[in-house]
């Protein structure tokens, strides 16, 4: 595998996929700074998860940045919305979060630009995934693109890329890669809507294609469900 010593910027949510991200970019030989972004989310137990896993992953530094778009609701995940369960209607779904990934990397963004790293890595997949527009090849080319000429450093020739290991990956794919590079599936938090304690509901769509991962690989999900979801 190809190594680097360079600065990169990682998105680190504290759930499974960014935490994967963040693995293979720690193995690819980036110098890793993880920024987490507490947006409103009402499953921010999952902040915690992400601080967990910054300080066991060893990252060069990682901040966590607020801003609440709980301002503007419009999803699930940041106003009085339920969060479905046990399967989605068609279309994008109410857990879809207007313009999250667009905010989230122009932050890291910024960030990257004042470290001097060309480099940012996303958790996004457009295979197991919930239909997220903002989780499809054409969205990260497009943000790159933008990247490379709404910046002083992209104007002045030092080229951004925006990473997406795990685009293309099944979810089973991506559990095996963080196995193999040693992640500890139980500091992470993907679902939805758990319970304060950070039990994982099991049946929102993010705990059913996590569950479905680790079952395609024979594995038991570490992560604490409620009773009898994983019996």
């Amino acid at each position: 595998m190809r190594t680097t010593t360079r600065p990169a910027v990682v998105l680190l949510s504290g759930g499974l996929d960014s935490t994967t991200t963040l693995a293979i970019a720690k193995g690819r030989g980036f110098r890793v700074h993880a920024l987490t972004v507490a947006y409103g989310q009402r499953h921010a137990v999952e902040l915690d998860a992400a601080r967990r896993i910054a300080d066991a992953m060893g990252v060069v530094e990682h901040k966590v940045v607020t801003i609440d778009l709980r301002a503007f609701g419009g999803s699930a995940l940041t106003a009085d919305i339920a969060v479905p369960k046990d399967g989605l209607t068609a279309g994008i779904p109410v857990t879809y979060v207007p313009a999250r990934n667009t905010i989230l990397l122009s932050l890291a963004l910024a960030w990257a630009e004042v470290l001097g790293a060309g480099d940012l890595f996303l958790g996004i997949n457009a295979l197991d995934y919930s239909g997220y527009p903002d989780c499809r090849p054409e969205f990260v080319r497009a943000f790159q693109a933008l990247a490379n000429l709404a910046t002083r450093a992209g104007v002045e020739g030092s080229a951004f890329t925006v990473h997406t290991p795990l685009l293309r990956m099944t979810k089973r794919e991506i559990i095996r890669t963080g196995l193999t590079l040693g992640v500890d599936y139980g500091l992470t938090v993907s679902c939805y809507d758990p319970d304060p304690d950070a039990t994982a509901c099991g049946r929102c769509d993010a705990c059913r294609l996590r569950l479905k991962g680790f079952a395609e690989l024979g594995r038991t999900d570490p992560a604490p469900y409620a009773a009898n979801v994983q019996a």
